[in-house]
């Protein structure tokens, strides 16, 4: 089995494989100040729970936005699995070319996201990604990364408002029954859900100009679902998007030094 990591700034999904098939995913709250024997803990339980064997991983994979987790991470995999982590970043084969100015900068989720959506749908590409940030990125037919945009997520702007509005209340990010709130609430959610679906049709409307080919707009992340219902630019909504694209670097990287 593999063992796999998406961390986020706000959550961290894993999920476990077995030849190539996805077993079972959780998705918890990533938490800086965990230690490594907590985090072991808690996968150990969630082994359990789903009657699977924790001797039976033989790799682990991790993808991760958060560097001061990375070192409980490694020793995670080290005396949980005891095994080296195969780590996203910098010197790991992914199969695509990237084109940023800088290639050290593009965040491992993004690269990541890349893989497993050229691998699954070709190209060219729009992959959004839902996080605490939302990100766009393209990926061309040759399986070039070429960059995108990065927005403030949709939580994360929204945690903003109402840190900054004494009188603004946290609100549940569903589609409100119509565009005119007839209260509070009501027009904060149509305000964010609105707001963000306009803010999506906006920018693939512009990357598609400059892209100016036929291009398929994947979205993914945990609000992808909500957000796609409210716009027709998203072709396919893809959760478990990440996951895969680790275990397809994981099978590009099998038997090197990693």
């Amino acid at each position: 089995m593999i063992l796999v990591f998406d961390v986020g700034n706000t959550n961290m999904v894993i999920g476990v494989f077995a030849e190539g098939v996805l077993l079972t995913d959780w998705r918890i709250r990533t938490d800086n100040l965990r230690t490594c024997d907590e985090y072991g803990m808690i996968i150990n339980a969630l082994f359990a729970y789903n009657k699977l064997k924790t001797e039976n991983v033989k790799a682990v994979v991790i993808s991760s936005v958060v560097p001061s987790l990375m070192m409980e991470l490694e020793e995670l995999s080290n005396k949980y699995f005891l095994c080296k982590p195969l780590i996203v970043g910098p010197g790991i084969k992914t199969g695509l070319a990237i084109k940023y100015d800088n290639p050290r900068e593009v965040g491992a989720d993004r690269v990541v996201n890349a893989v497993g959506a050229f691998a699954k749908y070709g190209g060219p590409l729009i992959i959004i990604d839902f996080g605490t940030a939302t990100t766009f990125c393209v990926v061309n037919e040759k399986g070039e990364y070429l960059g995108g945009a990065i927005a403030p997520g949709v939580r994360t702007s929204t945690e903003a408002l109402v840190a900054r509005a004494a009188k603004l209340p946290r609100v549940e990010l569903i589609k409100p029954k119509s565009l005119i709130g007839k209260n509070t609430i009501a027009s904060m959610q149509a305000g964010i859900i609105y707001g963000f679906a306009g803010q999506v049709e906006g920018i693939v409307n512009r990357l598609k100009k400059e892209i100016d080919k036929e291009v398929t707009v994947i979205a993914t992340g945990g609000l992808a679902n909500i957000m796609a219902k409210e716009t027709d630019v998203i072709d396919v909504v893809d959760d478990l998007l990440t996951l895969n694209g680790l275990r397809l670097i994981y099978e590009i990287n099998r038997g090197q030094d990693v």
